[in-house]
């Protein structure tokens, strides 16, 4: 490696420490949303499978609390190192399928510059250990092709299974690389090759604890989710919000490279057959899915994490490998140097607009409700209440509000969602005695109140208003009921749709 090369090896490795650096930090101070909350309580009891995804962002979250205790920076920290693997693979990826120094730092770079990545490995979901399990994927694909060697199918088993565990949405790197084999006739061969199907099977060995555990619980996450999007509903209106969502996920100079970089690798052939294909296979296979889903489901913005890794090896060829025409490329240059300050930008301008809501003046913004800023303050009003009363547990209608509750009162706290059992099969049954005498019910105040709950109680008495606020704003008013009196079992044991 000449000293050119190896400036530019250095100078990226010190940019992606930073920028994990800069997130740590961010992830210190930023409150837990509501749905990282929820894979917090998973955490605390791992298993095969939950209700609404495989078990491997539990997994992540444990292995982080066990470093860093039950606290913003300990739910999050092992999702940001993993950063860490993920930029390598995307570098190596990049470097084995175009070739050159230049081009694979440009992927890792502009991997980590997106909102998908940046954000993404901040804030705990499913997404984010598949983003790094799906770089993986590629990675060893593309030791296939460099290497013709047939053990590393069993690699990219792996590196299946382990997006597998992390999202269903992997299912679709099967029909990816059947496409990619398919397309390129030097590698037809490996269809008559026991490699590929061993590699199969360690992918299935891995996800085989989700496969039992949905088989104990009436196949319940399975159809749940792969149920979203039905034929019958059939809504356009959802596919509106896709390209917008994605230009600001993938900040917008990232995506204007990406799309000039797919498109490059379609009409100008730029880089090999089979490099190219592999590229656009590993994109455009669950991007084709998503737009379908999105005719009868909305589609979040995070689900796309699977095809960031080779949409930023394509931005990467778009801004060093292909010749444009001038005017094209000054559109390139302009992309390329002004990615990565634009994408830090954004990253930190989301911190400082969830944590105070500066930037639009203390209004609602979108990050508002699922940030939970103020919960630790509110959490200790309820705690007051309950401990004012004698209340031996909280009560919630929600899963969002059941997390904050269990995350931010005292530990051991006895919190408990009403309804939606199904969500909490893997923690097993309360003890009777917490739920025989007085019973604290948190939820956002509602005009009509809680109905329901004059059924189940002999007495509802609601003992205190508190507020939820970023800043000035009022983000939510909860209701605090005092419950006494069951009149029979209180939580709500009715099976969910998808099990009836």
């Amino acid at each position: 490696m000449g000293g050119a090369d190896a400036r530019i090896v250095r100078n990226t490795a010190l940019l992606i420490l930073a920028l994990v650096g800069l997130r740590l930090v961010a992830a210190a101070f930023t409150p837990i949303t509501f749905d990282e909350a929820y894979y917090w309580m998973w955490s605390k009891n791992l298993a095969g499978g939950y209700y609404d995804h495989p078990p491997m962002v539990a997994y992540v979250i444990r292995a982080g609390t066990m470093i860093a205790g039950d606290t913003e920076l300990g739910v999050r920290l092992v999702s940001i190192l993993l950063a860490l693997p993920m930029s390598y693979a995307i570098y190596r990826s990049a470097a084995i399928l175009f070739g050159g120094v230049r081009v694979a730092a440009t992927s890792a770079i502009l991997l980590n510059v997106t909102l998908l990545a940046s954000v993404g490995t901040l804030i705990v979901t499913p997404d984010a250990p598949l983003l790094v399990a799906s770089s993986f994927v590629l990675f060893f694909l593309a030791k296939v092709l460099e290497t013709g060697r047939g053990v590393w199918w069993l690699a990219v088993g792996a590196a299946v299974g382990a997006a597998l565990l992390s999202k269903y949405t992997a299912m679709f790197f099967g029909a990816a690389i059947l496409i990619w084999l398919a397309f390129v006739p030097k590698l037809r061969r490996w269809f008559l090759s026991p490699w590929p199907y061993l590699g199969g099977l360690v992918a299935l060995a891995l996800f085989a604890p989700v496969i039992l555990w949905n088989a104990d619980h009436q196949w319940v996450s399975f159809a749940k989710q792969l149920g979203r999007a039905k034929i019958e509903d059939f809504r356009p209106v959802f596919i509106a919000e896709l390209i917008p969502t994605q230009i600001a996920f993938a900040t917008p100079l990232v995506f204007i490279l990406g799309a000039m970089g797919l498109h490059a690798l379609t009409w100008q052939r730029a880089g090999a057959l089979a490099s190219r294909v592999l590229i656009e296979a590993m994109f455009w296979t669950i991007v084709v899915y998503f737009v379908w889903h999105s005719l009868h489901a909305r589609v979040e913005a995070n689900w796309f994490a699977p095809v960031y890794p080779p949409f930023v090896i394509a931005a990467a060829v778009a801004a060093d490998l292909v010749q444009w025409k001038p005017r094209a490329r000054r559109l390139v240059d302009f992309c390329l140097r002004w990615a990565a300050p634009a994408g830090i930008v954004m990253f930190a301008a989301l911190i400082v607009q969830a944590n105070t809501g500066w930037l639009s003046g203390y209004r609602r913004d979108a990050t508002v409700r699922s940030v939970g800023v103020g919960w630790r303050e509110l959490a200790a009003g309820i705690e007051a209440e309950r401990a004012r009363h004698g209340a031996s547990c909280v009560l919630a209608q929600d899963y969002g509000t059941t997390g904050w509750l269990a995350f931010y009162l005292p530990r051991g706290t006895c919190v408990l969602q009403q309804n939606q059992r199904i969500r909490w099969v893997n923690m097993g049954e309360p003890d009777p005695k917490l739920l025989a005498g007085k019973l604290l019910y948190v939820d956002e105040l509602r005009p009509d109140g809680h109905p329901l709950l004059n059924e189940l109680f002999a007495n509802v008495t609601q003992v205190a208003q508190l507020q939820r606020k970023r800043g000035p704003l009022v983000v939510e008013t909860y209701g605090i009921d005092l419950l006494e009196g069951a009149k029979g079992d209180v939580l709500d044991r009715s099976p969910p749709p998808e099990a009836r």
